[in-house]
């Protein structure tokens, strides 16, 4: 009782380290079971060529034996037709056992090429089906790495979302939020900088004016005064048509 129960613990334990095995890496466990099973074929199919070997030699005796009936069924006749009866006799006897041994070879080999035939095919298809289990491991084995591959891009991509939530998303809107303070520092210091240029423009045409009046001024006091300089003064408009003289 005690017994039992150690070894079916032990059986549960080595059932788990099998299936933790089986679930770390199945592409290397399927490579595996068939590598065993390639192994037992290849024992199987030396098995196979052993045993045709038993077969082609059971079809040589039958060979053998048809053709030792075929002489002693010449060798009886020949003593026959001479009259010799005696002779014939102890041929047609060892004729009759010729032909016995001869239908038990023929039976065992027909079991024995009934029995090949059968072993061939089951090792046929065993082969054909080990071969559609490497087309499977190799398409497995594309698809798992495949599969692995686009998780560990979405993993990526998912490490790598520009996220407030994420540290590299803080880290990026505290960059961007010191970008717009400078920005707004800077433009600050643009408008202040823009401040009295208006008054400070006017203040300066005011005084062009002034100093060209003064200059005019100065011009007509000393008798300078042009038709360039001198100020313009406007002559009435009349209105209507001018009367030619004489109408």
């Amino acid at each position: 009782m005690i017994f039992g129960k150690f070894w079916g613990a032990l059986r549960a334990q080595f059932n788990k380290l099998a299936n933790y095995f089986w679930s770390a890496d199945p592409i290397a466990q399927m490579q595996y079971e068939y590598d065993m099973a390639v192994e037992e074929l290849k024992e199987g199919r030396k098995g196979l060529e052993i045993y045709r070997g038993l077969v082609e030699r059971v079809s040589r005796q039958v060979g053998d034996g048809k053709r030792h009936v075929e002489k002693l069924e010449a060798q009886t006749k020949s003593y026959l037709k001479v009259g010799d009866r005696e002779s014939a006799a102890k041929f047609a006897l060892e004729l009759q056992k010729a032909k016995g041994a001869l239908a038990e070879n023929e039976q065992q080999l027909s079991m024995h090429e009934t029995a090949y035939e059968n072993n061939l095919k089951k090792i046929q298809h065993a082969n054909s089906r080990l071969g559609e289990v490497r087309d499977k491991i190799r398409k497995y084995d594309a698809e798992l790495k495949m599969s692995e591959a686009e998780a560990e891009v979405a993993a990526l991509a998912e490490s790598f979302d520009m996220n407030v939530t994420t540290d590299f998303g803080q880290i990026e809107a505290a960059i961007q939020e010191r970008i717009d303070r400078n920005r707004g520092r800077a433009r600050v210091a643009a408008d202040l900088s823009k401040k009295g240029i208006a008054e400070i423009q006017a203040e300066e045409r005011m005084e062009a004016t002034l100093a060209e009046e003064a200059l005019a001024e100065f011009e007509a006091e000393l008798g300078l005064a042009t038709p360039e300089t001198a100020p313009v003064k406007e002559t009435p408009k009349k209105l209507g048509r001018a009367t030619e003289k004489g109408s």
